[in-house]
């Protein structure tokens, strides 16, 4: 597959100028770097070469070309022809080269904090034409379709619950997420379980985190894991925070799991493919039973999945490792229903989105518009989420299918811990048989709002 956007008018908006290349999976390691030396003359380092595969952001920027042996991909800087070069080999029936495409800019999707003027938007804004009439009429006939279904059997499907009672949460002790989702309650801790978030990084001196077993790399370019920004500190925070905070309430679930910081994004809040890249075969080499994603970039109604980062979830849930990742903020519900973001839209990643303490989905959250694959897969609290932030702030509170992100991964921590021989899609699916189901429709919370065991 070659790309459109192969060309020498230099990079696409949204994408770095560099390029992602999938080989066969066989023929990932000394055979990528070969055919990458063959095809387009291009000099490669492989993850091997590096303590444990870690290719962090200063490397990646300087180096030709990375091939990630774990995920059978690399990362290459080339130059038009040798762009062209590639994409030609990808219609070779004996080449290991299946696939080339533009390495995209990602972002941290953070909303609006509670209580506050609006953050910067987390992508930048530009006019758009939005979704064609055909487009709306389409998804509008669909979702009338499934309304009346629903309504001809008599109303909800067998199972589903009443809503999330908001006004019976009492944050004095834990907060509404940790409520709503019996993580509070939970007898599981995490313990033993290996979590990577791959984000902005963490405050590696905030207070509540001292003690912690807590491994961190960097794969930006010239900074180092500690946040810089704040949004990673927030989402482990979530995730991973302690069981008794320096102020209350208590708000994180896997309190007793072990973290791996990977810092994909950088102190301004943006990042690239390769570094998402790098920080997943970093964690799949350490063993990581689940990888946190609160990151991204929005996706054009009608655009479908890249077929390379699917192909990077399917391997490593075969390595025994569940990716779950933000569905995205780029929604203004009811108005509007933007498609779920790169890379949550792939069929293999837990896209998740967001809820508030009523049981609604957030005005923000992205839906189940492209298709195939683009869909919601689960559901989390994302409205007035309170977390961990870089000191001297300590916690702040916001909102953001990123918030919903990590309350997913903490949870498939406990999952993992209470199920030991659970790895991979295996976790995927005793998220999904544990989740609750709502009375909503499933292309905006997927199975329902996560559970904890």
């Amino acid at each position: 597959m070659l790309s459109q956007n192969l060309g020498p008018e230099g990079p696409a908006p949204g994408t770095t100028g560099r390029y992602i290349v999938l080989f066969r999976e066989e023929d990932g390691g000394r055979a990528g770097a070969s055919a990458l030396s063959d095809t387009a003359g291009l000099s490669a380092v492989r993850t091997p070469d590096f303590e444990e595969r870690a290719v962090e952001g200063d490397q990646l920027e300087s180096s030709e070309a990375v091939v990630f042996d774990e995920l059978s991909v690399a990362v290459v800087d080339a130059a038009p022809d040798q762009a062209q070069a590639l994409g030609a080999a990808t219609t070779q029936e004996e080449s290991p080269i299946l696939a080339v495409e533009p390495e995209r800019v990602v972002y941290a999707l953070q909303a609006e904090r509670s209580g506050s003027a609006p953050m910067p938007s987390s992508t930048p804004t530009a006019p758009t034409a939005g979704p064609s009439a055909e487009f709306l009429r389409g998804y509008r006939d669909a979702v009338d379709h499934l309304v009346g279904r629903v309504l001809a059997d008599g109303g909800l499907p067998g199972g589903v619950t009443e809503e999330v009672a908001a006004a019976a949460f009492d944050e004095s002790e834990f907060t509404w997420g940790l409520q709503a989702t019996k993580a509070a309650a939970s007898r599981f801790s995490g313990r033993g379980v290996r979590v990577a978030v791959l984000d902005t990084g963490l405050d590696l001196q905030h207070p509540d985190f001292q003690g912690r077993s807590i491994s961190s790399r960097a794969f930006v370019p010239g900074e180092e894991a500690q946040d810089g920004h704040g949004h990673g500190t927030h989402c482990i925070g979530t995730a991973c925070g302690p069981w008794q905070p320096g102020q209350s309430p208590r708000y994180g679930i896997a309190f007793d799991s072990e973290i791996f910081v990977g810092k994909v994004l950088s102190n301004r809040g943006s990042g690239s493919d390769g570094g998402i890249l790098a920080g997943i075969t970093w964690a799949i080499a350490n063993g990581c039973r689940v990888i946190s994603m609160s990151l991204g970039a929005a996706v054009e109604p009608g655009r479908g999945f890249s077929p390379i980062f699917e192909a990077v979830a399917q391997r490593a849930m075969a390595a025994g490792t569940l990716i779950v990742a933000a569905a995205g903020n780029e929604s203004n519900r009811p108005q509007v229903i933007a498609p779920v973001g790169h890379p949550a839209n792939c069929p293999s990643i837990m896209a998740v989105a967001a809820l508030d303490a009523q049981g609604r989905v957030a005005f923000f959250s992205c839906g189940s518009v492209n298709h195939p694959g683009g869909g919601v897969d689960i559901a989390g609290p994302g409205v007035s989420v309170r977390s961990s932030w870089p000191r001297p702030v300590l916690y702040r509170t916001i909102n953001g299918t990123s918030m919903a992100t990590p309350h997913v991964a903490g949870i498939a921590a406990l999952h993992a811990q209470a199920n030991p021989e659970a790895r991979g899609r295996a976790l995927g699916h005793v998220l999904f048989e544990s989740a609750r189901r709502l009375p909503l429709l499933s292309t905006d919370v997927g199975v329902g709002l996560v559970q904890a065991p």
